[in-house]
């Protein structure tokens, strides 16, 4: 028997139509691998939040690929004035690779990416537990690789972690967000990848080019 899919962009729209009436932007910690798929979850959050961006994606290979996502990233937040702290942490890919090889031979989409998203997610969460942020969420439902249900699930564990902080539920490619996305893409023309992020989406995108 399937699961019954949830809909948490609608619970994300729920979250801000409530800011909206208290009149207030509670901190929020925002995880972000790129600058194409921060595009829209920014456009439709920084009403209603005091947003900080935390990059912590050792999980993207080659270190030349993690770097030029990052510094598009920040030429990017240049070119649309967003006047936004980033929090960097170091690029240590072998450390955190050690944890996906057991599962090196699963297809995209399956329990190695689960595993990428909790440790991502899961040091995101903390780090935002630690440092008084309200809410804490992540921009990576807009991307057409990711699994929002598998993403949002793991969000609401780790809630239950850290109490303190309130997960940010959202599906961000609803409502034609991956395709208004891309539209900002061309703008700016920034640099959009053609693969997920680590060794194993990698390999596979060089087998099929």
């Amino acid at each position: 028997m399937m699961t019954k899919k949830i809909n948490y962009q609608k619970q994300c729209q729920y979250t801000i139509e409530n800011l909206k009436k208290e009149g207030r932007k509670p901190k929020l910690l925002l995880h972000a691998c790129c600058g194409p798929c921060f595009t829209i979850p920014y456009e439709e959050l920084k009403d209603y939040f005091d947003i900080t961006i935390i990059f912590n994606n050792s999980n993207i290979y080659p270190k030349e690929e993690h770097d030029r996502r990052l510094e598009e990233f920040k030429r990017y937040l240049k070119e649309i004035n967003a006047n936004i702290t980033i929090l960097e942490f170091p690029y240590d890919n072998e450390n955190f690779n050690k944890d996906l090889e057991p599962r090196a031979a699963d297809k995209e989409g399956h329990e190695r990416c689960r595993i990428c998203f909790r440790k991502r997610l899961g040091f995101g969460y903390k780090y935002a537990y630690e440092h008084g942020f309200e809410y804490f969420g992540t921009v990576m439902t807009i991307s057409r690789y990711k699994n929002a249900q598998d993403i949002n699930q793991i969000g609401y564990e780790l809630e239950k972690i850290y109490p303190t902080v309130k997960w940010l539920a959202a599906d961000f490619k609803k409502g034609n967000g991956y395709e208004k996305s891309l539209l900002i893409v061309k703008e700016h023309e920034m640099y959009f990848q053609e693969y997920c992020g680590c060794k194993y989406s990698f390999e596979a995108y060089k087998m099929k080019h």
